[in-house]
């Protein structure tokens, strides 16, 4: 199915939850935040969330500097 991440259409497995997401684009370990479709997910509902055709998904990394 075909969701818009940071912008662009990515096509990824139907019903993929939040947190096969971060596995299939390799994020484990990095900071960072996901909204889908303007709404702020919680680490604690990774698991849970499902994705949907036409998703909106931002992620959003955290840059260490000073």
């Amino acid at each position: 199915m075909k969701i818009i991440l940071n912008g662009a259409p990515r096509e990824i497995a139907d019903g993929m939850r939040v947190s096969e997401l971060v596995e299939y684009l390799e994020m484990l370990g990095q900071r960072f935040a996901i909204e889908v479709n303007a709404e702020l997910i919680p680490r604690s509902h990774f698991a849970e969330h499902r994705l949907a055709a036409d998703d909106r998904v931002e992620i959003i990394q955290a840059v260490g500097g000073g």
